[in-house]
């Protein structure tokens, strides 16, 4: 990234580039289960000790909201996962939804089915209530990509506080794919949007008109941001794309979600130092 220029992009089309991304993920995406197997066994050697350890363990790490969609139109598997698993091996990490209403995944295949399974018998699965939820107690926020996020999370006015609150206190935000129209609920109090001067990316137009529901989309996201005063880009459909302007990661589709977690985790350690 450039340090003399607040905005960068990643921007990756190639097949191999996006495996490079897969491979150095999954440093992070087995992380986890390691980690748990070694805290278990220095739990047998010396259960008090170890306590004590995970305690400060989890006391050291930033916090970081997870906010998904509980709208019928759901949440990607694929990026969800991908967002959690990430996010758990750098966050103490908390799960919202509106309501606290149970997440609705889209896109379940065999690749992810297992850990969608797995994920639901844990008891983090049970979201937080958006409304009950205090942004202040956060460092991080991200939301994967939610098609969703079109009918809830675009109006939410506890997002939208949420969102206000880390704006204003420059707190690390990321959103991936359509989880970026969650972005467009925060406004100040001359209606103008928190993020009128900021560079960001998101599904194109491009991407969307390949919906079949494209004429009934409740938002779009290029044309809000354009018409609210941002500087709006995107790639080619499917190509990993990643924008970093001040405090705010946004990541243009599915494909773009590691590397945007990415960037938040570079970010929030960034701003601890």
């Amino acid at each position: 990234m450039d340090s003399n220029n607040p905005v960068s992009a990643v921007d990756v089309d190639s097949e191999a580039a996006f495996l490079r991304q897969r491979r150095w993920a999954g440093l992070f995406l087995h992380r986890p289960r390691a980690h748990a197997q070694c805290l278990r066994a220095r739990q047998a050697a010396s259960p008090s000790c170890s306590s004590a350890a995970i305690m400060s363990e989890r006391l050291a790490k930033p916090t970081c909201l997870l906010v998904a969609s509980a709208a019928s139109a759901g949440v990607s598997a694929d990026s969800f996962n991908q967002s959690f698993t990430l996010a758990s091996a750098a966050f103490n990490l908390q799960v919202a939804t509106p309501g606290g209403k149970s997440i609705d995944f889209t896109g379940v295949n065999e690749a992810n089915m297992r850990w969608i399974q797995d994920f639901r018998m844990k008891p983090y699965a049970n979201p937080a209530k958006l409304e009950s939820t205090d942004g202040a107690r956060y460092h991080a926020l991200l939301i994967p990509d939610c098609p969703g996020a079109m009918t809830d999370l675009a109006n939410s006015g506890y997002l939208a506080r949420i969102l206000q609150h880390f704006s204003s206190e420059n707190k690390p935000i990321c959103a991936v794919g359509h989880g970026v129209a969650a972005l467009c609920c925060a406004t100040n109090e001359d209606k103008s949007w928190v993020f009128q001067e900021y560079s960001l990316t998101g599904p194109s137009v491009y991407e969307l008109i390949r919906r079949p529901n494209f004429a009934g989309l409740p938002i779009i996201v290029e044309d809000f941001a354009k018409d609210s005063g941002a500087t709006f880009s995107a790639s080619k459909p499917e190509a990993i794309h990643v924008v970093v302007d001040r405090h705010l990661v946004t990541g243009q589709n599915d494909n773009s979600t590691i590397a945007a977690v990415q960037n938040l985790v570079f970010l929030c350690n960034g701003s601890r130092k």
